[in-house]
């Protein structure tokens, strides 16, 4: 089997409620589980943050939504949020995790963010995602989760950057939306860097 389903930062601190709540991200695990059994391999990657690490406010002083140069690059300035082996960085538990065969950890580097599951945002390191992708011989990555306009977004432009196929589903996605038009942005951004944008359905009728 080629296919893997990737399910990025389905994590507590982006549920409604945690720490960097993405509206209505509890709205796709329902979705997720249904696609759960579709996929012969699933791999979920965890936001893992150090406390005291760089993306968060509180590290810089400095007030959430803003935006500071972190070594060259702009970093968006976050509630502190997914801190390694808090409650927040689980996995949500209504995610039917038995299914999941693999987690990546990212973001665990304390001076570097980590939005993509391939990369840090200054490609400096791999998470060992693409390595563990090629050692299975995965050609065909499905990505679902959180969120949109920020670690599925990049993740799903690393997948394509690295030669993999990449499918975004669409409905099983959302995003935190600064901008109003943030994730549909995003959908639009992947496209047409050779994503394929589908939804839901498309998967389940040939499951």
């Amino acid at each position: 089997m080629t296919q893997v389903l990737l399910l990025v930062d389905v994590q507590n601190d982006f549920a409604p409620g945690g720490a960097l709540a993405v509206p209505q991200g509890d709205e796709i695990v329902p979705i997720i589980n249904q696609l759960l059994p579709c996929f012969d391999h699933v791999i979920a990657t965890k936001d893992w943050h150090p406390k005291g690490h760089a993306s968060f406010a509180s590290t810089h002083g400095e007030s959430v939504g803003s935006v500071i140069d972190l070594r060259g690059i702009k970093q968006m300035m976050w509630p502190d949020h997914c801190v390694q082996n808090t409650a927040g960085a689980q996995l949500i538990a209504s995610l039917q995790q038995s299914h999941i065969d693999h987690v990546v950890l990212k973001g665990t580097q304390l001076s570097i963010d980590s939005y993509s599951g391939f990369f840090d945002n200054q490609r400096q390191q791999a998470t060992g995602l693409e390595a563990y992708l090629r050692e299975h011989n995965y050609t065909d990555v499905y990505i679902a989760g959180l969120a949109t306009d920020y670690c599925v977004k990049f993740t799903a432009l690393d997948s394509v950057s690295c030669g993999f196929n990449t499918y975004v589903i669409k409905d099983a996605c959302r995003g935190v939306n600064i901008n109003i038009n943030d994730s549909e942005d995003a959908f639009k951004e992947m496209e047409n860097s050779g994503c394929k944008m589908v939804v839901s359905g498309d998967i389940l009728t040939h499951c």
